[in-house]
């Protein structure tokens, strides 16, 4: 996985505020390359010491397999969520319209500089995310 593109997405993911939330795909579109896979796998792979349970599916769903511990640092942050957890931690949503984090002034300074660094690795990748090895 390309150093540059996980160095960008960690820094993107380190911005979400607590309470707030961003799906794979939102990542990538403000990194403006990739797709929700690579982010997700970059999370997978190189996510240890960010708040991966503010990265969730499209749908609202936590990560998977990680329902549980999710509920645990939604319910400490206060991000609004619907349903209550089953017995596999699964069985509720994060209210993503009203949980979704909008990057503020100083933010997206920030991830310009992050997309810089990035450079014509991003332009690559976001020509076709599917075809692309990160």
């Amino acid at each position: 996985m390309r150093d540059d593109y996980v160095d960008a997405v960690r820094s993107v993911i380190g911005l979400i505020p607590a309470g707030r939330v961003l799906s794979y795909g939102d990542v990538a579109e403000i990194l403006t390359c990739g797709g929700p896979r690579q982010v997700g796998a970059v999370l997978s792979r190189h996510g240890f010491g960010l708040p991966w349970w503010r990265v969730i599916r499209a749908g609202g769903e936590p990560p998977r397999g990680h329902g549980r511990r999710a509920w645990a640092q939604y319910l400490a942050e206060g991000t609004p969520v619907k349903g209550e957890p089953d017995d596999d931690g699964d069985g509720y949503r994060v209210r993503i319209a009203a949980a979704r984090w909008f990057p503020s002034e100083t933010d997206w300074a920030a991830i310009e500089t992050v997309k810089i660094r990035l450079g014509d690795a991003g332009q690559e990748m976001s020509a076709g995310h599917d075809e692309v090895e990160v």
